[in-house]
């Protein structure tokens, strides 16, 4: 059933697609200009962001968005450079985010947006922040999350990706820039594996986690590759429902923050 539901609301602009192509940053973004909805799911994420910063990092440096894709994050706070591992008009920059073009200690901070299950390689990753960000900066993620509501979706809702707890390890050679990521990886790095991260990266210190409380409007809006699924007005609606179940939000929630700082 799940898959017959699947297949009838892809957006139908997705169609024969390749998601590795530069074309689909086009129709994403496409997409995203069209759906009020989505986009104030997304703006919520840069504030919730930025929020994060302010709180938990310290320092002086550059502020980077990698993984940015579609994302508007710099147009709400034009201060951050917007990069990719692809070129595209609206990004400032190219970047691989396991081989950074950053001088050490020169990066306050580094934000990905649903990228870092998709990096094949996370030890690197974590190498290079270890190395570019200055003492107190550090890299705020938000990942899908592994509640009961998440994993379920996770696993049955994408063809082009996994959402696998028990993937031995952190690497996965499988990922290309688009497909073949498995979305459960940050649960197994910053949860499961814990202990592990801590002893192979003691620079680093996760020092917040927090399950984010706009599922239902995220869900409902489609995302970047399905149909809306409720009119936009019915938003103050939605939140209201999200705001009465927030004492369940570990059994709801779609998505999740991360806050790994440099000691």
């Amino acid at each position: 059933m799940i898959f017959k539901i699947r297949n009838i609301v892809t957006d139908t602009r997705l169609s024969n697609i390749d998601y590795n192509s530069e074309d689909l940053l086009d129709i994403h973004r496409e997409i995203l200009d069209e759906k009020k909805m989505l986009r104030k799911v997304f703006a919520k994420f840069y504030d919730k962001c930025i929020e994060s910063d302010n709180k938990f990092l310290t320092g002086e440096g550059i502020r980077i968005e990698i993984g940015a894709g579609t994302s508007f994050f710099k147009s709400k706070y034009p201060e951050i450079l917007s990069s990719d591992i692809k070129r595209s008009k609206n990004l400032d920059m190219v970047v691989d985010a396991m081989n950074m073009p950053f001088d050490d200690n020169s990066v306050r901070t580094v934000y990905g947006i649903n990228c870092f299950h998709h990096f094949p390689y996370p030890e690197k990753f974590f190498s290079e922040l270890s190395r570019c960000l200055c003492k107190g900066g550090g890299c705020i993620l938000i990942e899908p999350y592994y509640g009961m509501a998440a994993s379920y979706i996770y696993k049955n809702i994408f063809t082009t990706e996994t959402f696998n707890k028990n993937q031995q390890y952190w690497d996965n050679s499988k990922n290309t820039v688009m497909t073949g990521a498995n979305q459960a990886l940050s649960y197994i790095v910053f949860v499961r594996d814990h202990k592990k991260f801590e002893t192979k990266f003691p620079a680093l210190e996760i020092v917040h986690q927090e399950p984010l409380n706009n599922y239902m409007e995220y869900l409902l809006s489609g995302g970047l590759n399905f149909k809306q699924l409720c009119p936009t007005f019915l938003l103050p609606f939605i939140h209201f429902v999200e705001f009465l179940l927030q004492p369940f939000i570990k059994l709801f929630a779609l998505h999740y923050l991360i806050v790994i700082r440099k000691k």
